[in-house]
């Protein structure tokens, strides 16, 4: 009788643990999804602070985030992080939304702590960079969670030719993302810069997966070769007038998930 009941406890409890884990991530799709203007930030930590800045992060910086509605959507570091760096993307209802959260943020009592606790041998941020920018109309919805494995992230901006951003955005929506999805690369989502930003006419920039960097270079080769990409860039090139996008204007950074990002 007594290991029936325990049996039972048990089961109990793991329905219970499950019940608060789909809860949590219905939560967490449902902020995703509900969030209209996003922010990405790339940090550049001080020399021998990155290890700081991550447990800055994990310990306090986001779970501070999220009390102020702020959506943490995933953070990442370049494989090739020569400069030390952390990007990471986060999600706001709006523009208006995203300033008071900041503002609130950094009013927090427990962040100042938790600040002035971290910088007692030295900054840890030499350099902060931003996007702030709105999902395109043919991106997916932005998907959290954690998988059973680490993907491979790609983020790629593509700066247009003069005139040529809605072209481009044409290409991905009629064509590309299809053809990704076709070839084994995951779309994670796409955006193009909120109006009044710097380059806001001529910006895309967009986030894909793959199982590994070694995936995405054979998916990336079978889809430069595949007939009906060649006849899609030759199509949009012939409408605009040439290339789509400026000299050097494609720009890729392979990433690899931090172990507190939602995303992996």
């Amino acid at each position: 009788m007594a290991a029936t009941i325990h049996t039972s406890n048990m089961n109990r409890l793991l329905s219970l643990a499950f019940l608060v884990s789909s809860l949590s991530l219905h939560s967490s799709l449902a902020a995703a999804e509900g969030n209209q203007f996003f922010e990405l930030r790339t940090y550049t930590a001080n020399e021998g602070k990155l290890d700081a800045l991550h447990d800055r992060f994990r310990d306090h910086t986001m779970k501070i985030f999220e009390r102020h509605g702020m959506t943490n959507l995933g953070y990442w570091v370049p494989q090739e992080n020569d400069k030390n760096q952390l990007i990471y993307l986060l999600g706001f209802p709006s523009r208006e939304a995203r300033d008071q959260a900041w503002q609130g943020f950094s009013k927090d009592p427990d962040w100042r702590a938790a600040y002035q606790a971290s910088i007692a041998d030295g900054r840890l941020v030499k350099k902060i960079d931003k996007y702030f920018m709105a999902k395109t109309d043919y991106s997916p919805a932005i998907k959290t969670g954690r998988t059973n494995k680490d993907r491979a992230f790609e983020l790629r901006t593509y700066i247009a030719t003069p005139g040529n951003l809605g072209h481009l955005n044409a290409r991905f929506r009629d064509h590309t993302v299809g053809l990704f999805e076709k070839h084994g690369i995951t779309n994670y989502a796409y955006f193009n810069l909120t109006e009044g930003e710097e380059g806001a006419q001529e910006t895309l920039v967009y986030l894909l997966a793959h199982d590994s960097r070694d995936a995405a270079r054979a998916a990336f080769n079978s889809f430069r070769v595949d007939p009906k990409w060649k006849a899609a860039r030759k199509a949009s090139e012939e409408n605009a007038g040439g290339s789509l996008t400026i000299r050097g204007g494609v720009k890729s950074v392979f990433m690899n998930p931090t172990d507190y990002s939602q995303t992996n």
